[in-house]
This record gives structure tokens, C-alpha cells and sequence, in this order.
């Protein structure tokens, strides 16, 4: 009985021997896809959140106190440069002009005849500088009064979008109300925030290239907006609270799109000296955490993760975890597990990358 049972025990070790000694060349038969992390310089598109503006957004405020007679314009309208806009009862204004207009006439009679008596040497200079003195004083209140009555009448000093009105025909406005704002949406600017280390290298290459920057808008529902913007401001100070300086884009909006307030993502192509860069499908993720397989000496898979510095179609630029002499696994990547070993077909970076596609196996 005791020999029956050791046979069994020697083959049951013989037969757990062999599956073990099965999987190992198995796993070593399976024929994977490796290579390495490419070294070299690129261009990466960064992303910034951006604030959209009007090239021109103003308030417009009465400037005389009045009842509101008419508005000429309605909510969301365009309206051309000198259109009317809102009339501010005149009545007042008119009376005031008509009173200023009389008293200069009289002032102008009484100097006429000063003038002729000065003529004649009846009356002396003085008396005729204190009449041209009085006409004069009299013109500049007719003057003022014509403009008092013109400030009545409120019209567009620019071509825009009206936005909606603080005030309903027929109400009482002071001097100094908001009426409405208008915005010229021909153009807008585009604000956003870029890293000191990345505004040195904008910098520079605007420098060696010696031409506009031009970038892209992603608007808010992830679209790209269908005209380029031109980099043509930056402020003078960095903020020291963050470390950003304020960039301004300016996008022409033929088809009036874009509106003052919106929101949405600057896209901006910066150079990046001695980027590392591997394949997307190089990766996979665990827990929103990306990580590679990466191959020692002994042919055996390691998984280890990696910190994602930018995104580019296909390439991810690295910021940690890899080095360029590394090989990583880029096909294969769900037939192992850690610590398997592997046989595997190593091809060079230049190669890999030259006919790059993200696919899912």
C-alpha cells in the first residue's frame, strides 16, 4: 500500500512538473511586438482654457435725464454705426436751445450797434470788447444747449449686436443709467494663461521663425472653430500668484459665432527640445493611471507606470517613468500578464512610428 501511494505522489509530481514545464514554453512561444521610447525633438499642441471677447463691448448709458420715448432697436439686434438707437424725451432741451438762441440774437443786436457807435468813435474800445465778450458767452450757451438736445438722442457709435434693455420705454432715466451694451463681434480676442516655462519657449521660436503664431479655438462643445487665431499681445507682468502670463488671440468671426463671454480652449503648437515619445497603443490603463509593459534582460514583462506630460494623434509625450533605453511592449499587450516571459520581435522607434495607428486589440 505505502509503495502504490509513493508511485501515485511521483506521478502526480511528474505530471504538475510537466504542465509547469508546458506553460513556460508556451508563454515562451508566444511571438510579441517590442521597441523603444523615440528621443527627439518635436512640437506638441497645448491646451489652454481661454475666455472670448468682443473686439469692442460697451455700455451704453444715458447721458441727460428723461423719460424714454422711443427705442428703435430691439433685443439682439445688429445695427449699423450712426443708426438710431433710443430717444430720450427732448422737450426740455428743445426749450433750452430755443431760450440760448434768443438771447444771442439779442446779444448780437446789442453788439452790432456797439460796433457802429465804436465805429464812429462814440463809444470807446472797452465797451465793444465787453459787447463781442457778451456775444460771444451767448453763442457757447447755444452751443451747449445743441448739445444737451443731441445727447437726447442715443445712437450706435460702432457697428454690433445689441444685448438686452435695462430699461422699458416710457421709464424715468437719470443721467449716468445703463440702457443696453452693444458688442462689435467682427473680431474677438481670445485671453488664456501660459506657464512661464512654456512662454520662453514660445518665445523663442516665434524668435527663429520670425512670423505670426497662429493657433486654433476649441469651443465648448469640443468643435474646433473653423478660422485661426493670431497671437498678438502678451501682457507685461507675470502673475505672481501662479506663474502665468495672459496671452491674446485674435479670431476673425465672419459669421458672428463667437459671441462676448463664451468660453472654450486655446490650442497652441509649442516646440519641445529632447521630447521622449511612445506609441499610444504602447499603453493601457489601471485606475486612471497609464502604464507600459517594459522588457529586462531575462525577456521577462514588467508593468510600470508612466506620467504623461502631453497628447499628440497616435504619440504620447513622456514625463516620467521611461527611459530611452527601455523596451516596451507595443503589441500583445492583453496575451500577458506581469512577470510573464516572453519571445518577442523588437523593432526600431523610426519604424514603429513612421506607420503609426491607435487600435484596440
Amino acid at each position: 500500500m505505502k509503495r502504490m501511494f509513493a508511485l501515485l505522489s511521483c506521478g502526480a509530481l511528474y505530471c504538475l512538473a510537466s504542465c509547469s514545464e508546458e506553460k513556460k514554453e508556451v508563454a515562451e512561444q508566444i511571438q510579441l511586438v517590442a521597441t523603444s521610447p523615440l528621443l527627439q525633438d518635436t512640437t506638441i499642441t497645448k491646451e489652454y482654457v481661454a475666455q472670448i471677447h468682443s473686439i469692442q463691448h460697451i455700455e451704453l448709458r444715458a447721458l441727460e435725464k428723461g423719460y424714454l420715448q422711443k427705442i428703435y432697436v430691439d433685443e439682439g439686434q445688429f445695427v449699423k454705426a450712426g443708426q438710431p438707437m433710443f430717444q430720450i424725451m427732448p422737450l426740455i432741451y428743445q426749450a433750452e436751445l430755443k431760450k440760448s438762441q434768443a438771447e444771442a440774437n439779442y446779444v448780437g443786436l446789442e453788439y452790432q450797434n456797439t460796433k457802429r457807435l465804436a465805429d464812429k468813435n462814440v463809444v470807446s474800445p472797452n465797451e465793444l470788447a465787453l459787447a463781442q465778450a457778451k456775444f460771444d458767452k451767448a453763442k457757447a450757451e447755444v452751443a451747449l444747449a445743441q448739445t444737451h438736445l443731441s445727447f437726447t438722442s442715443i445712437k450706435a457709435p460702432f457697428s454690433g449686436i445689441m444685448d438686452h434693455f435695462q430699461g422699458r420705454l416710457g421709464s424715468l432715466v437719470d443721467e449716468g443709467d445703463l440702457l443696453t451694451t452693444l458688442s462689435d463681434n467682427s473680431k474677438m480676442w481670445v485671453y488664456y494663461n501660459v506657464p512661464e516655462a512654456e512662454y520662453l519657449a514660445y518665445k523663442a521660436h516665434a524668435k527663429a521663425t520670425d512670423r505670426p503664431v497662429h493657433v486654433q479655438l476649441k469651443m465648448a462643445n469640443n468643435e474646433v472653430f473653423n478660422q485661426p487665431g493670431v497671437v498678438q499681445t502678451i501682457e507685461a507682468d507675470f502673475n505672481n500668484e501662479t506663474g502665468n502670463i495672459a496671452f491674446r488671440a485674435t479670431f476673425p468671426n465672419p459669421e458672428g459665432l463667437l459671441r462676448n463671454g463664451e468660453t472654450g480652449s486655446i490650442l497652441m503648437t509649442v516646440p519641445v527640445k529632447n521630447s521622449l515619445l511612445i506609441p499610444q497603443k504602447a499603453t493601457f490603463e489601471v485606475l486612471e493611471k497609464k502604464y507600459v509593459f517594459v522588457i529586462d534582460r531575462n525577456k521577462v514583462v514588467h508593468q510600470r507606470e508612466i506620467i504623461i506630460g502631453s497628447e499628440m494623434p497616435d504619440l504620447y509625450a513622456i514625463k516620467g517613468g521611461l527611459a530611452a533605453t527601455d523596451k516596451i511592449l507595443l503589441e500583445g499587450l492583453r496575451k500577458v500578464k506581469d512577470g510573464d516571459k516572453v519571445s518577442f520581435d523588437y523593432r526600431a522607434p523610426k519604424s514603429v512610428f513612421s506607420h503609426l495607428q491607435v487600435y484596440s486589440e
